[in-house]
């Protein structure tokens, strides 16, 4: 039996999910890729399902850690097994959140919505459940306190289906679990945002909260603003894409929701939005005619999920000035199909193995395993814009780089000055 049918075997259901198309492994991408807006979107969810569907259908029954290999190329297996798959479970549903809450879908896509719904509020009853084979512990490693915090941002992009259609009984025992990570010390890096995230969730549903895990990220970050839109990572400043894969997206979140209890810290709103639309603008400039981006500095293998920042703009509707929503659809599209996109991505049980584009084991940190991989699903986040917003429904348009290297002539590009 194959594991698609062993899947719906275990969850009692009938039916399929949506036939996944055939992924193009080619280098090159090319005008055609880009054919329709309504199929950008098509393969857009046809590959979030693909990414998503073994980390939430496993879950659901209580199969995640029976099923999901532990690949760790350069580090401990023994020891990131412990928090491997709180990092997948929580990363797929950040991903995965904001299409999650969208109520204007198309019938084919509420169903499938629906089925990762069930799927997500199953497998949160199962990953706090103590007698359930799933049972995750949020204390056993530092990590926890990263992934805790991914999965509070999670619920905070979904109050409605993901937080408000959890029983009782999961949210209480979930509440406990948020907050036991308190007992983690976060250094001085992005690690300062994941306190902040989880006290901001808990603040937003009425729990008791603390504010100085908050008060201490907001002021790090404003210290370490080094211009241009680029903060960063502690007083130094590094070539990665943590402006993305955490800091700007959680300084946003974090001042957001946290103004709706308190306006302790509604100063520095404007100066980080500002900041945000040109992170967002130089990360638009960084992907290639052919989709590819520079392969550089840590978590490389977290893959599209470097342009969360960049997505998650598109789905405020904050972009900057002179960069269209269609644009960003086909950059993120040709982003995606470069990675997840790639040739041996996948194992042949449909979990997603170490690399950026392909299998390439020898691009992990230590502290990479599979669960890590999961966050790519935050390119996916414009899915939650209905379809006929204008990021899916105006015709597909070229990037900047596209247009400069077909010899357009566009304005020069400038520094955000501050």
């Amino acid at each position: 039996m194959n594991s698609r049918r062993r899947f719906f075997r275990d969850l009692g259901i009938a039916g399929t999910f949506l036939v996944l198309p055939k992924l193009d492994a080619s280098p090159a991408v090319t005008k055609d890729d880009f054919s329709s807006a309504k199929s950008d979107r098509a393969y857009w969810l046809k590959m979030l399902e693909r990414v998503a569907r073994p980390v939430l259908s496993n879950l659901a029954v209580g199969k995640l850690r029976e099923r999901m290999p532990v690949e760790c190329p350069t580090g401990n297996v023994a020891g990131r097994r412990p928090v491997t798959h709180l990092e997948a479970v929580a990363r797929t549903l950040s991903g995965l959140a904001p299409w999650l809450e969208l109520v204007d879908k198309t019938a084919e896509e509420a169903e499938l919505r629906r089925r990762f719904a069930d799927f997500a509020c199953r497998g949160l009853a199962q990953a706090t459940n103590p007698e359930s084979p799933d049972f995750i512990n949020f204390t056993v490693g530092g990590q926890c306190l990263v992934d805790a915090a991914f999965l509070s941002h999670a619920l905070l992009r979904s109050p409605g289906e993901l937080w408000g259609k959890l029983e009782k009984p999961t949210q209480e025992r979930l509440v406990t679990a948020l907050k036991s990570t308190r007992s983690f010390q976060a250094g001085q890096s992005n690690w300062l945002l994941f306190p902040a995230m989880i006290e901001t969730f808990l603040a937003s549903i009425g729990e008791e909260w603390r504010p100085q895990p908050i008060e201490t990220a907001i002021r790090a970050f404003e210290q370490w603003y080094k211009g241009d839109g680029a903060y960063g990572d502690g007083a130094e400043f590094h070539w990665d894409y943590y402006n993305s894969f955490v800091i700007q997206p959680f300084l946003l979140d974090v001042l957001e929701h946290i103004g709706k209890v308190s306006n302790r810290w509604a100063e520095p709103l404007g100066a980080v939005r500002q900041r945000a639309r040109r992170y967002a603008a130089v990360q638009e400039r960084l992907i290639a005619p052919d989709g590819s981006y520079p392969a550089i500095g840590r978590s490389i293998t977290y893959r599209c999920g470097a342009f969360q920042l960049l997505a998650q703009m598109a789905l405020r509707d904050e972009l900057p000035e002179g960069v269209k929503p269609p644009q960003v659809r086909a950059a993120l599209t040709a982003v995606i199909r470069r990675t997840l996109g790639a040739a041996d991505t996948f194992d042949a049980d449909g979990w997603l193995r170490v690399g950026l584009a392909g299998h390439q084991p020898g691009l992990a940190e230590p502290y990479i395993s599979t669960g890590s991989l999961y966050l790519c699903t935050f390119v996916f986040l414009p899915l939650g814009l209905p379809a006929r917003h204008a990021f899916w429904s105006g015709p597909a348009a070229d990037w900047t780089a596209r247009k400069i290297w077909s010899g357009q002539n566009l304005p020069a590009d400038h520094a955000l000055g501050g």
